[in-house]
């Protein structure tokens, strides 16, 4: 093998060095950061409006489709009228167990949220399309941005605001749109909650 070949080779042999190390390097941090990723999300919240399959297993009488009423509540056999708003699909079936398991020894309650209805935020001010949109559990704040047809010319895109009603006191929370485009300030796209309103100026 001549000078020119040795140094071609070794030249390939450096490109495929660096191409394995960027992906290793990449698997590493997509490992480490999936575990925080999905400990971030929170438990979908039942709410009016959602429909859900309730299931009791080896009883053909319950199982039936419900929806939710306006107040949260919601009634089954055996279990009677029962508050399901605010509880997540978990606790409402240890709620449903303990309440049939008076009648059926060790009922295996299966609840699944077939329609959402609840989780309702709304986007108002200089985007394309303001309004009320109703998403599925987990809508972070740029896809309710994509889902109003993004910012228009006018926005203030590093000035939009969160607003949450918690406890009766309405939080805002900013939110820095280029920053967060960009990968600096990715901790500011949360998770938006039913009744949220995204404010573009």
């Amino acid at each position: 093998m001549n000078k020119k070949s040795k140094v071609g080779f070794q030249s390939v042999l450096n490109i495929i060095f660096r191409g394995l190390l960027v992906f290793v390097l990449s698997l590493q941090y997509a490992l480490a950061a999936a575990p925080e990723a999905s400990a971030a999300i929170p438990a979908y919240v039942i709410g009016p409006g959602d429909v859900l399959n309730i299931n009791v297993w080896k009883e053909e009488g319950l199982q039936q489709e419900v929806l939710i009423r306006p107040d949260g509540g919601m009634s089954f056999p055996l279990a009677g009228d029962i508050k399901a708003g605010g509880k997540s699909v978990e606790q409402l079936q240890k709620l449903l167990s303990s309440k049939i398991k008076r009648y059926i020894p060790d009922p295996v309650v299966t609840v699944s949220v077939r329609q959402i209805q609840n989780n309702k935020i709304f986007v108002v001010g200089k985007v394309n399309r303001s309004g009320e949109y109703i998403g599925s559990a987990y809508i972070d704040v740029m896809q309710a941005l994509a889902m109003a047809g993004g910012l228009n010319a006018y926005a203030s895109s590093n000035n939009i605001r969160i607003l949450r009603r918690v406890n009766g006191k309405v939080k805002s929370i900013l939110f820095e749109y280029s920053e967060v485009a960009s990968g600096a300030e990715l901790h500011q796209n949360i998770i938006l909650k039913s009744g949220d309103v995204v404010v573009v100026p």
